[in-house]
């Protein structure tokens, strides 16, 4: 059984004990966590280009992804975290960043912020966060899942403009922080340019 896995079960184990949480938090919050961010990946820069204003608002998500985690499911129906690792920010802060950088990498657009700051803006973008986990997968595999769901709103009469949902997996085999995190950028380097170029083409 690779390590991701034992420590998946062994920290399952230790929440599900009566009285245990507590410790656990504890020992969790004393202890020092490698941080890993991911990189934004542009679309199309050879695309229309427009002078309007893009806004991201802040990607709503479960409160067991709101949060600087990395969520590792063992199961259909259990829920822990990798023990040795964060992200650099609750993961909606990270996904914002990660959008408006590609978002601005592609030199198609006036001005592309975060929701409130920055012009009164001509569209903003709104992003759910359905999944953003590792699947422990029988013989010693595992399961990268990342789900989106965008929608695009006039700000003139908040109408909605364009909505749809973009998914990705990848099996791997690694169960050390870096291989996880890098096959979460993986499938980030293909989700984030498809969304860039989905929005770019309806501002």
């Amino acid at each position: 059984m690779p390590n991701l896995t034992r420590r998946a079960a062994l920290i399952g184990t230790l929440v599900s004990l009566s009285g245990c949480g507590a410790i656990s938090s504890l020992n969790a919050a004393s202890k020092a966590l490698d941080t890993y961010d991911l990189l934004p990946a542009a679309g199309t820069t050879a695309g229309r280009t427009s002078s309007r204003t893009l806004l991201v608002a802040l990607p709503q998500a479960p409160a067991a992804l709101a949060t600087d985690r990395i969520m590792i499911k063992p199961d259909a129906v259990s829920i822990t975290y990798l023990p040795d690792a964060r992200w650099a920010d609750e993961l909606p802060a990270v996904i914002q960043t990660l959008m408006i950088r590609s978002v601005s990498d592609t030199g198609r657009i006036g001005y592309v912020g975060a929701v409130g700051a920055g012009p009164v803006p001509d569209t903003a973008l709104l992003l759910r966060i359905d999944a953003f986990e590792v699947n422990v997968l029988p013989n010693e595999r595992f399961m990268a899942d990342v789900e989106f769901d965008a929608t695009l709103i006039s700000d003139r009469d908040q109408s909605v403009m364009a909505s749809r949902r973009f998914a990705q997996q990848i099996e791997f085999g690694g169960d050390t922080p870096k291989e996880i995190v890098g096959a979460f950028q993986v499938l980030l380097n293909t989700l984030l340019p498809s969304m860039t170029d989905w929005a770019l083409q309806r501002v």
